[in-house]
């Protein structure tokens, strides 16, 4: 598999290939709809970012269903689940496991023996993540990232496909700790969850108050999963596309060359960090996906546009000034993309 086609496959059999990925796409999304009312971008968002073999971060107010969303995913697809309730008094060996001390029934010795902890499961949700401490958050930094875990030197690889859907309340309710910018940097995704709509509530009052009992069928394995994410790095982008993709994560970097606005624009004027290449590889993947939802085997400008958000919004820190200005992350992103030209444009060499 190449990086932007697929080789020794025909036309007609990558096109098979696309649209078996849509069908199951919107299968796996009706199913989850069958339980999870309204939300549809969300759901949509948690799918893509399955696909694109990265985490995702869901933010919002309590009782959103945030974490009935997760559960229900995990409900449609064969792979092992689990769930890590994040509490003030968590520790990181609550989360990756632990060497305890065993000893052998026959000779009467003992050794030391790893006990693997709920983020060996392959569908991880991390509830409320920011309601414990920054420590116990950084025990699933490795994870996340190399999708392995080290106790005591020894090394034990996680089994793929892995994922971990964290949710989190909003910084400004009592009880949190705002997460680290490198653990914030490691999901594909910051997806915020905001309220349903009237007649989603009035759904929601119907299935819960009432005798009926919805629940999700299985429809994808741990196999088909990773050739769907597969056909994913295969989708084709033009050279003008990622360099669209590069300049726009770049676009974020205050005193760059390309950041938005100029010397006096926004980039300059409110943001303390851009994004990391990471933000680049969030946006690339997002866009083949999304593209392959559309039914193209490639990239466009507008799936570059429909991700961005979902990508940046977590890696733009703000600095003081646009605290004080009050400016949303998401606002700052959308002038961002308003800023920055699609266009190829000209490499000046710095002097």
């Amino acid at each position: 598999m190449a990086t932007n086609d697929i080789k020794g496959e025909t036309p007609a059999e990558v096109k098979e290939q696309c649209e078996k990925f849509r069908a199951t796409f919107q299968k796996l999304k009706a199913e989850i709809g069958k339980v999870v009312v309204g939300h549809g971008d969300v759901v949509e968002a948690v799918l893509m970012s399955l696909f694109a073999g990265g985490n995702v971060l869901l933010e919002g107010v309590p009782g959103l269903g945030k974490t009935l969303l997760v559960r229900s995913l995990a409900q449609t697809l064969s792979l092992p689940f689990s769930r890590i309730q994040f509490t003030p008094d968590l520790m990181p060996a609550d989360v990756i496991g632990t060497n305890i001390v065993m000893e052998d029934p026959d000779t009467g010795r003992r050794k030391f023996e790893f006990q693997r902890g709920p983020i060996f499961a392959q569908v991880v949700l991390a509830d409320e993540i920011n309601r414990a401490t920054p420590k116990t958050q950084s025990a699933l930094l490795e994870a996340m990232q190399e999708r392995s875990v080290t106790v005591a030197g020894v090394s034990y690889k996680l089994d793929k496909p892995f994922i971990v859907l964290a949710t989190q309340n909003p910084i400004e309710q009592e009880g949190t700790y705002p997460l680290p910018e490198a653990q914030l940097d490691r999901f594909i995704f910051k997806i915020v969850v905001g309220y349903g709509k009237l007649d989603d509530l009035m759904t929601i009052l119907d299935r819960t108050t009432s005798t009926s009992d919805a629940d999700c069928s299985k429809v994808l394995d741990g196999p088909t999963i990773i050739e769907m994410q597969r056909l994913v790095r295969g989708v084709i982008v033009a050279p003008h596309v990622k360099e669209y993709v590069a300049r726009l994560a770049m676009a974020t970097h205050p005193g760059g060359q390309f950041a938005a606005g100029g010397a006096n624009g926004p980039t300059n004027k409110y943001i303390r960090c851009g994004s990391s290449p990471r933000g680049a590889q969030a946006m690339m993947l997002g866009a083949k996906v999304a593209a392959l939802i559309d039914g193209r085997y490639h990239v466009s400008f507008a799936d570059i546009k429909k991700v961005a958000k979902m990508c940046l919004r977590h890696r733009v820190l703000m600095n003081f000034e646009a605290e004080a200005d009050r400016i949303d992350p998401d606002d700052l992103v959308t002038k961002i993309l308003e800023l920055t030209p699609t266009e190829p444009v000209k490499v000046t060499a710095n002097v």
